[in-house]
């Protein structure tokens, strides 16, 4: 009778586990995501950690790939700011040393020469009745990307 149901147990696992490989293997996925991908599944918490366990053992799950690999796309593909990324990754329950580690992706100028494209951009397309509009409409856009206030003045003033 036992064996039934550690081999009912074993059967169950390794389908949630083959599921959750090829959800891992589509993109990084973080630790958060995966289990709450196997909460969906009606998975219970032992097995759960058991899978993820797996996971993390077979290469599939690595919390840290996954932040460098976020890092660099919301930059450079969404063009996000660093409190926005910063943000997003703190709600996913990351450490702040792998945030840390993330952000050393960003190089500073690039940082600094994505925003002020991002401001000229949007300056352009902004109909503001006098300066002091189009300084509030561009900082707001830029605030809302997820950039920080000192950075958003000063590119808005040196242009």
């Amino acid at each position: 009778m036992s064996e039934d149901i550690n081999s009912y147990y074993d059967v169950q696992k390794a389908k949630y586990l083959e599921k959750i490989r090829h959800y891992c293997a589509y993109r990084d996925r973080c630790h958060m995501e995966v289990s709450d991908k196997l909460k969906k599944m009606n998975v219970d918490a032992d097995m759960s950690d058991e899978i993820i366990s797996e996971l993390i053992t077979e290469g599939f799950l690595n919390e840290e790939r996954f932040v460098l690999s976020y890092v660099r796309g919301k930059f450079r593909i969404n063009k996000w700011g660093k409190s926005k990324i910063v943000r997003e990754l703190k709600q996913r329950e990351i450490s702040q040393y792998l945030i840390n580690k993330g952000l050393e992706e960003i190089d500073e100028e690039e940082y600094y020469e994505t925003l002020k494209t991002l401001l000229l951009a949007k300056r352009r397309t902004f109909k503001a009745k006098n300066q002091y509009d189009l300084f509030n409409k561009l900082y707001s856009y830029a605030y809302r990307k997820g950039y920080e206030s000192e950075l958003i003045k000063s590119i808005i003033e040196s242009l």
